[in-house]
């Protein structure tokens, strides 16, 4: 959805027409549900934070800076929420691929941009190195962890990521860099990326 579409779609739910901010939901609930789902690797948890995310920004809705995109906003919004949510929760659930499996024919997960499957590999093994590849992620610093997330999983620029975090463009190269270097480690074999 273009910049225009969002403006337009905010005026009307600013001046009352309350039913227009489903098109908001509807546009960006796949790419909300999938961030909320790869920082906690829990379905219910996710569901919950893309809900909740959708709740707050609509009733900050007053507060969007229309010179922002509603997008990078949104963003914001649920990585703040996914981030006090991981902060509460005093132990996390540990990943389960049957869960994951069960969904994965109705939600779309995201592009991996992260190479996992060399050219040989079977869909077993490469169902296995996805399946490390998540639990080597899930072992960096929640910091490291999130720009992984949102650069690789959900295809973002380094200039949105810059957008909505507030770090600088280094800053998140730098930390890329860093969180894939960790990711080589704990895999034991080259994870690329495409910097």
């Amino acid at each position: 959805m273009d910049h225009k579409n969002e403006a337009e779609i905010i005026a009307r739910v600013l001046n009352g027409d309350r039913q227009a901010y489903a098109l908001l939901i509807e546009e960006y609930k796949i790419p909300i549900y999938n961030l909320a789902y790869r920082m906690t690797r829990n379905i219910q948890d996710a569901e919950d934070l893309a809900q909740e995310t959708f709740l707050r920004s609509f009733n900050q809705l007053f507060r969007y800076d229309a010179k922002r995109s509603f997008y990078t906003w949104l963003y914001t919004i649920s990585l703040n929420i996914i981030r006090n949510h991981l902060k509460k929760s005093s132990s996390h659930r540990h990943y389960d691929s049957h869960e994951f499996e069960k969904t994965s024919s109705t939600v779309d997960y995201g592009v991996k941009q992260v190479a996992l499957q060399e050219s040989g590999d079977s869909n077993e093994c490469y169902k296995e190195r996805e399946e490390k590849l998540e639990n080597c992620l899930q072992k960096l610093p929640p910091e490291l962890c999130e720009l992984l997330i949102l650069r690789f999983y959900q295809g973002l620029s380094f200039e949105v990521i810059s957008e909505i975090t507030g770090l600088s463009l280094s800053a998140i190269k730098m930390r890329v860099y860093r969180g894939l270097e960790k990711l080589r480690k704990y895999m034991g074999e080259n994870v690329t990326s495409d910097r």
